[in-house]
């Protein structure tokens, strides 16, 4: 079973509890920011599945916190933490829990949010392609693909570190044994690149072996 990751948002006040510890605990991988620019700026290097946005522990009501985040990735599920009830808008935030509650609670309203269960979530190096919902989450950013796309992706992270050659590839991808153009392939490599690369036009993840093939490299 995978481990899923976490972002954490979260300063240490001692009035206020700590929930990094008990996620950690409860067999999460807990990522933490001090506060939400840190954050941004640690979307692509942690590839969250969620971010808990401990407001009550910033002296803030998160709200800019979570409208920095969904820019960043409008998919992204967020459960913020208030010391006081206030009124959160429904597109900034998936959950509202309000001080004081138990590590449990806050556990068992993450678990519903992750974006698949395991079976249908494959996770290799900073990508997470979720299966069922056709969508890929690295670097920080949240792809629709097609299917023929997921299929692709698929056959490419099940052999990271392989060279993967391109007339195999075509005929799994497409369901075919007619080889005679392969060019769709490239065009389809060159729409993954846009979901999953920083930089599509340089690759540092999918990369292609001259006269062989791909390689997805994490």
């Amino acid at each position: 079973m995978k481990t899923t990751t976490l972002l954490v948002i979260e300063a240490k006040h001692a009035e206020i509890p700590s929930f990094a510890m008990d996620l950690q605990k409860k067999g999460f991988d807990v990522h933490i920011a001090l506060n939400g620019s840190k954050a941004v700026a640690r979307l692509k290097e942690v590839s969250p599945s969620l971010v808990v946005v401990n407001a009550a522990s910033l002296r803030s009501t998160g709200i800019r916190i979570c409208q920095s985040l969904r820019e960043k990735d409008s998919k992204l599920p967020i459960i913020l933490i208030l010391e006081d009830e206030i009124e959160v808008n429904k597109d900034l935030a998936d959950a509202v829990l309000v001080l004081p509650f138990t590590a449990q609670k806050l556990s068992n309203r993450i678990k519903p949010l992750l974006p698949g269960d395991g079976k249908n979530v494959l996770h290799v190096g900073p990508i997470r392609l979720d299966l069922e919902k056709r969508r890929v989450r690295c670097m920080g950013k949240s792809t629709k693909l097609t299917p023929r796309l997921v299929t692709l992706l698929q056959l490419l992270m099940e052999k990271h570190g392989e060279v993967v050659e391109r007339e195999p590839l075509f005929k799994k991808a497409w369901e075919t044994n007619y080889t005679g153009d392969t060019r769709t392939l490239d065009v389809h490599i060159s729409w993954l690149r846009q979901a999953i690369e920083l930089d599509p036009d340089n690759p540092k993840l999918l990369k292609t072996i001259r006269g062989v093939g791909y390689r997805l490299d994490v």
